[in-house]
């Protein structure tokens, strides 16, 4: 029962729920960052470089699983099947724009981050300016002033009666 009650201590820290605001946020806001890349950027990108699509630059490394398996036939003097089965896989490819695309997307979300960063820091600094202009009040007077107010307070009194 101790172990619940202290789960439900810690999930309801204010600092768990500000994560978890956050998480959510923040993969909306990669969502989209992701559409802006995809959809807004690229595409003239990829029309000033010649039409091309990020997504689908991609080299057939099929030819290495081929050798590889020729010498592995020459290996068993003869056998040929699995030359013939490595003619017939599928071909493999190495996505090298996918992962150009996803570092363009990483690069891009990471200057968004930075700029919402900047500017919430450019707030928080104009906030802090604005609370030191305010002139702080006067402090409060000592017991000692009081008292001696009152002290002279009570002589004005005096003299004024004679």
């Amino acid at each position: 029962m101790a172990f619940w009650k202290e789960f439900k201590t810690f999930a309801m820290k204010g600092n768990v729920m500000d994560m978890a605001v956050g998480v959510i946020i923040g993969g909306a806001f990669g969502k989209i960052v992701t559409s802006l890349v995809n959809d807004v950027l690229m595409p003239p990108i990829g029309a000033l470089i010649g039409n091309v699509n990020f997504t689908d630059l991609k080299v057939d490394i099929s030819k290495v699983r081929d050798v590889a398996a020729s010498a592995t036939d020459a290996l068993t003097h003869g056998l040929t099947d699995a030359g013939a089965a490595a003619q017939a896989a599928e071909p493999i490819y190495w996505n090298y724009g996918a992962f150009i695309q996803q570092c363009f997307d990483f690069f891009i979300l990471a200057l968004c981050v930075f700029m919402m960063v900047k500017v919430m820091n450019k707030m928080a600094a104009k906030r802090k300016a604005e609370e030191a202009a305010v002139p702080a009040p006067p402090p409060a007077p000592s017991k000692e002033e009081v008292l001696l107010t009152e002290i002279r307070d009570l002589l004005k009194e005096q003299n004024e009666k004679k």
